[in-house]
């Protein structure tokens, strides 16, 4: 996991950001909500990434994928479009966005590795009996290696508490 890019988030000409991975739980508004008052604060960006799941595509159901990857998109930049105007609302600021295909975590790095703006990673943890979620299960196992800082958001902090953090 670990890249040897060089970050340039505060050098001349660069403007850090915080990556915010948008997906359908619960706890996603508590990481944008952080995110966007943190980084409106010190004068960063947010950068929102939603990722698509893909899924083999059989060529004898290709119009049928294809269908599913253009719903696909559609919900992803509706969900981008609702995190997006709720980080404007909470901080001013008006976030970048990405949608990739692909593995989860996999994309995450890809996106770092290609852009070395990108100073912290923030996440929200769940509060459910399952565990914090996989996403941050899996990065928490392989922090020691990760090329960035990852911030974890617990998902009971209320807007209030999130803001006296901030």
């Amino acid at each position: 996991m670990t890249t040897t890019r060089r970050r340039r988030s505060y050098e001349a000409g660069h403007k850090p950001k915080w990556l915010v991975v948008i997906d359908d739980t619960a706890e996603c508004d508590r990481a944008v909500y952080f995110a966007s008052r943190r980084a409106s604060r010190v004068g960063a960006g947010v950068l929102m990434l939603r990722v698509i799941e893909t899924h083999d595509r059989n060529q004898q159901w290709l119009g049928v994928a294809d269908i599913m990857q253009a719903e696909a998109q559609e919900e992803a930049n509706a969900a981008l479009n609702k995190f997006s105007t709720r980080a404007n609302g909470v901080a001013g600021i008006t976030p970048e966005r990405a949608v990739r295909e692909g593995n989860t975590a996999e994309e995450i790095l890809k996106l770092i590795e290609e852009d070395e703006d990108i100073a912290i990673l923030v996440l929200a943890a769940g509060t459910g009996k399952e565990g914090p979620g996989p996403l941050v299960a899996s990065f928490a196992a392989n922090a020691g290696d990760y090329p960035i800082p990852v911030a974890i958001v617990p998902a009971h902090l209320s807007d209030e508490e999130l803001d006296a953090l901030t």
